[in-house]
Order: C-alpha cells, then sequence, then structure tokens
C-alpha cells in the first residue's frame, strides 16, 4: 500500500516539473540540450577508456575534460541568459554569449597545450 503511494507521489512530482520545464524558454532548452549533449560525450569516452585501455592518458583527460569544462561554461551561459535571474538583469545576452566564446576558446587552448 505504501510502495504504490510513494510511486503516486513520484508520478506527481515528475509531472509537475516536466509542466515546469515546458514552459521554459526555447534558447534555455537548446542549452540544456547542447550540456546533456556534451555530458554525454564524456560518458562515451570514460567507458571507451575502461573498455580499451588509457595507453594515451593525456588524450582521455583532455578529451574528457574538454567535455566537461563545455559543460560547466554551458552551465553558466543558461544562468546568464535566464530573464528570470534577477543577478544578471543588466547583462545583455549577446556579452554573455560573447563571454562563453571567449572562455571556450581559452579552455581548449589550455587542452590543446595539455595534449603536448
Amino acid at each position: 500500500m505504501a510502495r504504490s503511494s510513494s510511486s503516486k507521489d513520484a508520478q506527481d512530482l515528475f509531472r509537475a516539473l516536466w509542466s515546469a520545464y515546458a514552459a521554459t524558454p526555447t534558447n534555455l532548452k537548446i542549452i540544456d540540450l547542447y550540456v546533456i549533449y556534451a555530458l554525454f560525450t564524456a560518458l562515451i569516452q570514460v567507458v571507451y577508456m575502461a573498455l580499451v585501455g588509457s595507453f594515451p592518458f593525456n588524450s582521455f583527460l583532455s578529451g574528457v575534460l574538454s567535455c566537461v569544462g563545455t559543460a560547466v561554461l554551458a552551465v553558466c551561459l543558461r544562468i546568464q541568459v535566464n530573464k528570470e535571474n534577477k543577478e544578471f538583469k543588466d547583462l545583455a545576452p549577446e556579452r554573455a554569449f560573447a563571454d562563453f566564446v571567449l572562455c571556450n576558446l581559452v579552455l581548449h587552448l589550455v587542452i590543446m597545450n595539455f595534449l603536448g
């Protein structure tokens, strides 16, 4: 009896989260998909390393850190672009995107330097 109550609560919670996310603007949903893609790519690299081996370990670290770093920067972009966030209300979306691109450039220059 208690189990069906908890599963009903979980379903209600999922429906509430989904309906709240449905009201999210499209540009934020696109950023969310990009974050999921970057993290999924990092996961694929970790699984590949576990199956095949990590002979060029610097390459493995560079790939995973590139994906995770890009995801973190995309989350920062999402926070800055979100209209409901009062902390960045004076920041233009174009400026936030320019910061994202510049930080990605610096990140990937560091990653390329780490490769050797």
